[in-house]
């Protein structure tokens, strides 16, 4: 079996390739690098796959319709694991093109080869970020999508989109993960739980913006792992099924205390944390229900947020996260606002 991963190279594609690479499959990996520096092609997160045997790489933009029917045209892969997205919900307020191209375009040039090249099984990574704002206390897969951005706008729409392509030789299926956390080969620590440690470790203090937005999270090995069971679960159980998966529905300011404890923890020397809070108009709010995949496929994450913590504060102690405040590689939006402003 031979896989394609869109998005290959970043925070979650890189971990995911990496753990189906561990599994023994055959990969191709496309991504278009966009948030990378030149000096990144060259270091070791993106040669770490590159250097695979059973790891050919394909930079390659989604959004370039001639481009993506070459690739099915002339590679061999069975089946799709797509997780190219243009990422950063405040970021589609200020550059909406960029979220058609790679959101909504990208992802019908993908299926547009699926049918072309005869692909059996499509793994859609959407987000739990479509329900936007709900006073549900458990949102199901059920529950209306209310976008607030171009970002969540186009995860949502592109679902129905896959299942017009889906017939009895072509299984998709859905899965809306948590925001993801934690430490990965391609690090972002531009999402919660890690924004949070970072300033913990290396301001001293943790700023919280607003701080009672619930958030559901997931643990980047959790996503891993899902992702696995996903490409190895029978189609009739996953057929145009759609499926939440997060591990810990946690409000922002729980979210700071836990890191405030373990921090501490983790570094003696860091002591009585100061939390301070800050307005915000990020109001995303939502409590996901994530039974169904258990139910279904009896998955239920094994990591927790506080090992997410862990891992970050190792990932620091052991100098691997170096100028975690001012290196644009860890921020997709600030590098991408570089990028085109240069």
């Amino acid at each position: 079996m031979t896989i394609l991963v869109t998005g290959a190279a970043g925070f979650i594609g890189a971990a995911v390739s990496e753990a189906l690479l561990r599994r023994g499959e055959q990969l191709v990996g496309i991504d278009n690098l966009n948030d990378y520096y030149d000096v990144e092609l060259k270091n070791a997160r993106l040669k770490r796959l590159s250097c695979h045997p059973e790891f050919k790489f394909v930079q390659l933009d989604i959004s370039d319709r001639q481009d993506v029917s070459e690739l099915f045209h002339n590679s061999a892969f069975d089946i799709v694991v797509n997780l190219a997205a243009q990422a950063g919900v405040r970021y589609s307020m200020e550059n909406p093109s960029a979220y058609v191209d790679a959101n909504l375009v990208g992802f019908g040039n993908i299926l547009e080869g699926c049918r072309h090249g005869e692909i059996t099984h499509l793994v859609y990574a959407s987000s739990s970020s479509v329900y936007g704002v709900s006073d549900a206390p458990d949102v199901t897969e059920e529950h209306p999508l209310v976008p607030l951005t171009l970002y969540n706008k186009f995860k949502g729409m592109c679902e129905p989109l896959l299942k017009k392509y889906t017939d009895s030789a072509f299984t998709g299926v859905i899965f809306r993960p948590a925001t993801v956390c934690g430490y990965g080969p391609r690090q972002r620590l531009d999402v919660s739980v890690n924004i949070l440690t970072n300033h913990a470790i290396n301001k001293g203090k943790i700023t919280v913006f607003g701080g009672s937005q619930l958030r559901p999270n997931l643990h980047i090995q959790d996503y891993c792992d899902l992702c696995q069971l996903l490409l190895e679960a029978p189609a009739e159980k996953i057929q145009n099924e759609i499926f939440n998966c997060g591990v810990e529905n946690m409000s922002i300011m729980e979210i700071a205390q836990t890191v405030k404890r373990v921090v501490e923890e983790e570094f003696p020397d860091i002591n009585d944390l100061e939390i301070v809070t800050t307005p915000t108009d990020d109001i995303r709010s939502y409590h996901i229900n994530s039974d169904k995949i258990t139910r279904v496929l009896g998955f239920k994450p094994t990591h927790t947020v506080e090992d997410a913590i862990r891992d970050l504060c190792t990932a620091f102690r052991n100098s691997k996260l170096p100028s975690s405040f001012d290196d644009d590689i860890y921020f997709n939006v600030r590098r991408l606002k570089r990028i085109n402003a240069g």
